[in-house]
């Protein structure tokens, strides 16, 4: 999830606290006694700056020690087997004491769990292999609960076997089936052909399934200590915010290389969930999205390099699986996914380089019953804090609005599905465009007094319809932007029941500043949270987001996702609202809102897509897979059965022509690549219920016009004062 990235030489006050305490730690720099050494003055760095910058540091005591605790051993060993119970009994008598352990420099906890971990894999290498060597007998009636959290750390070592037993025969099951799913697909293609036994496949799965648990602890032998340690600190930092996070040197670099654009893979974002890694975001123009079949929510499984045997990514940790789903433009990787709603699928992408440019805004031109309107997709708030003259969002979306505009467009839809945040200037001069001078988001810093962002221009380039389509994953700046708009009732908000929830302002602080003469090389950066950001009416954004004011069904309707879904987020709470005044510029608003819910009420589209968020929402507690080929293959037969109806959604069309506006279309002449992204674009849109929606929206908004003229008026009278002067 993008952030609003302040970068610390644009927040002065903390920049000028921070180096004004570092002098402090000059004066306790040991000398180079080893890697210990260097990760007590880590620790003693870490909780030195998050005291003094963090926005509000919790307390370090037995509550925030048993956070520690129980986040570390999560991440440690996710899906629990490795350690048993013998192992937590020992580790639990550092429950209550890792805050003082970390006050006081002390690694013992961290270097217990280390090398125990390290033991126990060790273990299970010789376990798995152990196990893999005969066929599995499907006809018993056994199950696995896959869902982690409702499982206890195995009694002994006998019930770890059979943990890992469980999981090893799950993995070969549905290899087996995939498998001979591929034969009875050849043996239509060619009646000659002769399908390999179930024995045979049997054979290859296990061996499949051998050669994936050996690739996952090659991976895990790869990890030294300071790895490890690195999942420690950030099971302490996390406790503060889910925001706030330890990036080692070489996860720095990765870093710095997200936030500049330029990515190569496959153009998507992941996120541990447990034991598994999901699809968090797909990059706008990305091999991922362009393929339109991963899909945020999917679960990856296996993965497989081209026509390379696929390698099993459940219980590897996440950094891993990037690793093996990263790779040079134009190679092929193949992904096995369980989809959002319970289906398996191999999905193959060929890597590319996901250019900037898909990062930046763009718009399209639609007509309906015989009205022209405008759609902006902005996908993030992008500026570049080192040129001025570089593209900023501010700047190009005034671009857009313009061009619109000479389209002659009676509407616009500012689309602000997935966008993740950005920089709060941008988002100040976004505001602007669509009302006069005033303020726009309200920042308080931890101890200080507020301070308001204004709009100081007050030219209204757009005064016409205007609707902000939102989703869960709209965060950050695309709340201030939907805020905004809404508290000065400047245009009607739809989409998702909320937005993302993400009230907060992070800094990224490159630790090497605070240490000189140092000889344990790169120290890496904490990225930590240093502000809030409020609506001008005083409410946070924090955990509640933004409410539409007409909420749509999606597919998370009835699922947490968001800040609300994260461990130790910060709490919502209410300031002193800024001066302003409602614009009320839609005259019938309340009238635009029954209309679009009686629509909605209507719409065969929408009811299908509630029922499968219900459906989704029923399933998620589902975890309990049998063993038994005969009921796993009834299991499979009927989700796929009851997801048959649930298709229809994706094949949805809204018969729309979107069309570029002319000055792309010149570039399209010139530039094949950039002319079948947008005919993409314009596919997707052409199959989108909710775009369709909005325009229904904007199509029913009547607006006062006072606006522009008010606007005029000003521009006259600033004139006149300057003549006069």
């Amino acid at each position: 999830m993008n952030a609003i990235w302040t970068f610390m030489k644009k927040n002065y006050k903390i920049i000028v606290l921070i180096v004004a305490i570092s002098a402090t730690l000059w004066s306790f720099v040991p000398k180079n006694q080893g890697d210990p050494e260097k990760d007590k003055m880590l620790l003693d760095l870490i909780s030195f700056v998050i005291e003094k910058g963090h926005y509000d540091p919790i307390a370090m005591d037995d509550k925030f020690s048993r956070g520690v605790y129980k986040d570390y051993l999560d991440a440690l060993d996710p899906s629990k087997r490795f350690f048993v119970e013998s192992d937590i009994e020992e580790f639990k008598v550092y429950e209550n004491q890792i805050d003082d352990l970390i006050k006081s420099k002390d690694l013992t906890f961290f270097e217990l769990t280390y090398q125990r971990l390290q033991k126990r894999m060790q273990e299970a290498k010789v376990v798995y292999k152990a196990l893999n060597d005969k066929p599995y007998d499907f006809t018993t009636d056994e199950t696995i609960n896959l869902d982690s959290d409702k499982n206890a750390f195995a009694k002994n070592y006998s019930e770890l076997k059979t943990r890992w037993r469980l999981q090893m025969k799950l993995s070969v099951l549905a290899t087996v089936l995939d498998k001979q799913k591929l034969e009875e697909d050849k043996k239509l293609k060619d009646p000659k052909y002769t399908p390999k036994t179930f024995t045979q496949l049997e054979k290859e799965a296990r061996e499949s399934t051998s050669k994936s648990l050996n690739d996952y602890f090659d991976f895990i032998e790869d990890l030294d200590r300071e790895n490890w340690f690195e999942v420690f600190v950030n099971a302490v930092v996390t406790q503060y915010d889910p925001h706030t996070f330890y990036f080692a040197p070489e996860e720095k670099e990765k870093f710095d290389i997200s936030i500049s654009g330029k990515l190569e893979g496959i153009g998507a974002r992941l996120q541990k969930k447990n034991d598994f890694t999901e699809i968090s975001e797909l990059i706008s123009g990305g091999p991922a999205w362009r393929g339109k079949e991963l899909e945020q929510g999917d679960v990856i499984l296996k993965v497989a390099q081209g026509n390379g045997e696929p390698v099993e990514v459940v219980g590897m940790r996440l950094d891993d699986v990037v690793k093996k789903i990263k790779g040079p433009k134009g190679t092929e990787v193949k992904l096995t996914v369980k989809k959002v709603d319970g289906s398996i699928k191999i999905i193959s992408i060929i890597r590319d380089i996901v250019e900037i440019e898909e990062t930046y805004v763009k718009s399209s031109v639609v007509e309906k019953n015989g009205i022209k309107y405008g759609v902006i997709y902005l996908p993030k708030f992008y500026i570049d804090f080192e040129n001025n003259d570089n593209r900023d969002a501010g700047k190009d979306v005034a671009l857009e609005v313009e061009k619109l505009k000479k389209a002659g467009v009676q509407g616009i839809v500012m689309d602000l599905r997935d966008n993740g945040g950005g920089s709060l200037k941008t988002v100040v001069d976004i505001t602007g465009l669509f009302i006069e001078e005033g303020p726009v988001v309200q920042i308080k810093s931890s101890g200080k007094k507020k301070e308001v962002l204004y709009d100081h221009d007050p030219k209204v380039q757009w005064d016409g319809p205007l609707v902000v389509l939102i989703n869960n994953f709209s965060a950050s700046a695309s709340e201030i932007f939907a805020a905004a708009i809404q508290d000065y009732k400047r245009g009607v908000i739809i989409g998702s029941k909320q937005s993302y929830g993400k009230g907060t302002v992070q800094n990224v602080i490159d630790l090497n500043q605070f240490v000189r003469n140092s000889s344990y090389g790169d120290f890496g950066a904490l990225k930590t949270t240093t502000q809030k950001f409020y609506r001008i009416n005083g409410g946070s954004t924090q955990l509640e987001g933004v409410a539409s004011d007409v909420a749509i069904p999606d597919r998370y309707s009835y699922i947490k996702i968001g800040e609300r879904d994260v461990e130790n987020a910060m709490p919502w709470d209410k300031i002193d609202e800024a001066p302003y005044e409602p614009l009320k510029s839609i005259t019938n608003f309340d009238a635009v809102v029954a209309n679009s819910q009686k629509r909605l009420a209507e719409n065969n589209q929408f009811k299908l897509i509630d029922e499968n968020a219900k459906w989704i929402n029923d399933r998620k507690e589902d975890n309990v897979v049998s063993l038994n080929i005969n009921k796993f293959k009834a299991e499979q037969a009927s989700i796929e059965e009851i997801t048959k109806k649930y298709k229809a959604i994706t094949s949805y069309k809204n018969q729309l022509i979107f069309n570029s506006l002319p000055d792309e279309v010149e570039l399209i002449k010139k530039d094949e690549v950039l002319g079948q992204k947008r005919q993409d674009w314009h596919e997707t849109l052409s199959k989108d219920a909710y775009v369709e929606e909005a325009l229904n929206v904007l199509g029913d908004i009547k607006v006062k016009k006072t606006i522009a003229s008010k606007n005029n008026l000003n521009i006259k009278n600033r004139k006149d004062k300057l003549v006069k002067s």
